[in-house]
């Protein structure tokens, strides 16, 4: 893959015009686009993928679903039939069976990504929520995916090692969200949002730790003054992750 293609823009905005026009200026610069719940919600998703595919986009479909497997195999049939869906996420913490189910059903026309544990999830939370460290789940979770023929995972960039260390894991891809250079928020933010993200890596320290993909939002669409434009700072994290993959010796 070149830098390019493993940028994820998320296109976390509210109305399909803003997707389709994001879409549209950032398709040459980025490989794919991942819309979520927010855009989902207010548009539908088979609107929203038509519009991005419209413009040369491929989209992955972030439903995050989780529900008994009956259920959840209804709700991802129809994502075979959507224009330019790549991928789909699930909830990991649904189950292996959940999980292999809905692969199971929608057979090899797009992949399923299983989300571990959110990023906005700190060390404590993931404590009182699952009992055990963020680490430990992430692996756990990953290997229920693998088992049900994930095409790869969702994890922050501080789990990349962990994963690494697990043999078994090798084959699944990692798609890491979290990601904020060093120059985001920057001096002149457009957003004066507070960072739902606890555990954060930078572009470059995501590809050498092992990420495959990174998932990337505010600092592409909503760039410091300084940095420019959506487009200027998808070029400048592409060069970043250039420059990773060099250092990495993975160019």
């Amino acid at each position: 893959m070149k830098a390019k293609d493993r940028i994820i823009v998320a296109l976390d905005v509210a109305t399909l015009k803003e997707a389709k026009s994001l879409a549209e200026k950032l398709r040459p610069y980025v490989g794919m686009f991942k819309v979520g719940l927010q855009l989902l919600t207010a548009e539908g998703g088979p609107q929203v993928a038509n519009a991005i595919y419209d413009v040369g986009g491929y989209t992955i479909y972030d439903g995050k679903f989780h529900d008994i497997p009956n259920t959840l195999v209804g709700a991802v049939k129809g994502l075979g039939t959507l224009s330019g869906v790549s991928m789909f996420t699930v909830h990991a913490s649904g189950g292996e069976k959940m999980m292999h189910d809905a692969r199971r059903n929608l057979g090899e026309s797009v992949r399923m990504l299983a989300v571990t544990v959110l990023t906005s999830i700190s060390q404590e939370r993931s404590f009182l929520t699952f009992g055990a460290s963020a680490k430990a789940k992430v692996v756990q979770f990953a290997n229920w995916a693998k088992n049900a023929g994930a095409y790869g995972v969702v994890c922050s960039g501080q789990e990349l090692i962990v994963l690494a260390e697990e043999e078994g894991l090798k084959d699944l891809k990692r798609v890491v969200p979290g990601i904020r250079p060093k120059w985001f928020p920057g001096k002149q933010a457009k957003t004066k949002k507070k960072d739902d993200q606890s555990r954060k890596m930078t572009p470059g320290e995501a590809i050498k730790a092992g990420a495959d993909y990174l998932v990337i939002g505010r600092p592409i669409t909503q760039p410091p003054e300084e940095i420019g434009s959506p487009v200027d700072a998808a070029k400048k994290i592409a060069e970043e992750i250039k420059q990773a993959l060099e250092e990495k010796g993975d160019d």
